[in-house]
């Protein structure tokens, strides 16, 4: 028998209660539920079985572009086919797949694992971490950004370790002892390849290679670690929601799960794993705490004008917590 329609409104109560208790998705499964909480209850159309059939990568000519790094500073012509492969990516797609990225596999396999050692600890050894005061280095939380809604919307089937650097400069000692090693190795690893990525993205702009660098606007990095439980009702939930990343550029590690997606040209197209790789998402934003951010004057003429206006990362994020938690993009609200 199918549920009947959720009243979030009435059911966002039982959802902060379920907050309060800080014990994360994970704390309902090892309780044993056979029916989830209503909160968790997305609408019908919105559900994955109920979505159109997902593209599979390859097929009928559509596939992520994928960025190979071999070579990275040994080869000019090299360098002219990365360049080509990014703005290409990011002007059709705005997604790729990289490789050969220099980040070693042990270490990206490691991560993966010690993530899910710190979502599969015993509870009360995790509770301290829980918090939504996202000032905080660390956050340890669950379904989403619940905190601060335009409307009651249906809760994510997830928890979420989330770890970010103080004024761009990362305090390893702070971050939880289980997974600590892991997490400072991978950002290492991460940080150099980020200095790849932001020269090749500003090449691809036509612009000198440490253009995006010399703004600052790729320092602030969040380091989020998603955990999935296995869920006893999945056709009702979803982890995560359709949404666009408020940020200049996401990397996303897979492990061996798959289910993630990308929109493409009005269709869902599987992201599938690949061994060694990384998924890149352009972001609707370029990600500054301090100053500003409006169109690179360089790519400004009288044929090129701006298409969105100055603004500032926390008046970005204050829209995309109303819209992106219903499923909106908040970039058209700051058009011209």
């Amino acid at each position: 028998m199918a549920p009947a329609l959720v009243d979030y409104a009435a059911a966002e109560k039982e959802l902060y209660e379920f907050d309060d208790l800080k014990i994360g998705v994970k704390g309902l499964v090892d309780a044993g539920v056979t029916h989830i909480p209503r909160f968790f209850i997305h609408p019908p159309e919105c559900r994955a079985n109920n979505s159109s059939t997902p593209q599979k990568n390859g097929a009928d000519g559509v596939e992520i572009p994928v960025i190979d790094l071999q070579g990275f500073n040994e080869n000019d012509d090299r360098r002219v086919k990365m360049v080509n492969a990014m703005r290409y990516a990011c002007a059709t797609w705005g997604f790729f797949q990289i490789v050969n990225h220099g980040v070693p596999v042990a270490v990206m396999e490691e991560m993966v694992e010690s993530i899910r050692r710190f979502h599969e600890q015993p509870q009360e050894a995790k509770m301290e971490w829980y918090s939504r005061d996202f000032s905080r280095t660390v956050n340890y939380y669950s379904s989403g950004d619940i905190k601060g809604r335009a409307q009651p919307v249906p809760a994510e089937w997830k928890d979420t370790l989330s770890c970010r650097a103080a004024d761009d400069q990362w305090d390893f000692d702070a971050l939880p002892e289980l997974c600590r090693h892991e997490m400072k190795e991978y950002m290492k690893n991460v940080i150099d390849l980020q200095e790849k990525l932001s020269e090749l993205m500003s090449e691809a702009l036509g612009l000198s290679k440490d253009h995006l660098s010399s703004t600052g606007y790729l320092k602030s990095i969040k380091l989020s670690g998603h955990y999935y439980p296995a869920c006893p009702e999945p056709d009702l939930t979803l982890g995560t929601i359709k949404h666009s990343d408020p940020s200049l550029l996401t990397l996303v590690l897979q492990d061996k799960s798959n289910g993630l997606q990308v929109l493409h040209n009005d269709l869902w197209v599987d992201v599938p794993k690949v061994d060694g790789a990384f998924v890149a998402n352009i972001g609707d934003f370029m990600q500054d705490r301090i100053k500003p951010c409006g169109p690179i004057k360089e790519l400004l003429s009288d044929n090129s004008p701006p298409i969105y206006r100055i603004t500032s990362y926390e008046e970005f994020m204050r829209h995309y917590r109303v819209v992106g938690q219903i499923g909106g993009r908040a970039l058209p609200h700051f058009k011209l």
